[in-house]
């Protein structure tokens, strides 16, 4: 897949910082409006899958197994695993995923504890699986046409 016009490659060029951008603050913010980790990693995959689309799949030098965005994603769910056991250890009780920072001031960005950082692993892992299954079908047809 060679890629789209250059009128697309430019308007893709200015618009993906900005999609990736928006995909962050729906991550950053999603304990104080609706988004979070599901929503924002949703828009990161797509700023990438955009890139691929019009650039072709030889723009981000893909090769035959997604295996960066495979790692990417186990170490996500690593990260949301290990945050939950040291709830449990720190919090005491025994209970998985205990809220051990201060829950600041409601109503601004450090007010949730560690809600943000749940939201940041979600976001990773939701992103990373997207593109994995994007490019899992990229390259399946690039071997079926060959």
């Amino acid at each position: 897949m060679k890629g789209m016009t250059v009128i697309v490659k430019k308007v893709t060029e200015i618009m993906c910082g900005f999609i990736f951008l928006f995909g962050i603050y729906i991550i950053l913010h999603g304990h104080l409006t609706p988004g979070g980790g599901f929503a924002g990693g949703a828009v990161i995959a797509g700023s990438f899958i955009l890139l691929i689309l019009a650039f072709g799949s030889e723009f981000l030098a893909l090769k035959k197994e997604e295996s960066g965005s495979s790692i990417l994603e186990s170490g996500a769910v690593l990260v949301f695993l290990i945050l939950a056991a040291i709830g449990m250890l720190i919090g005491g009780a025994g209970i998985f995923f205990v809220n051990f920072l201060p829950k600041g001031t409601i109503g601004s960005l450090i007010s949730a504890g560690l809600i943000p950082f749940y939201n940041i692993a979600v976001g990773m892992e939701v992103a990373a699986a997207l593109l994995t299954i994007f490019l899992a079908l990229l390259i399946y047809k690039d071997e079926v046409l060959k």
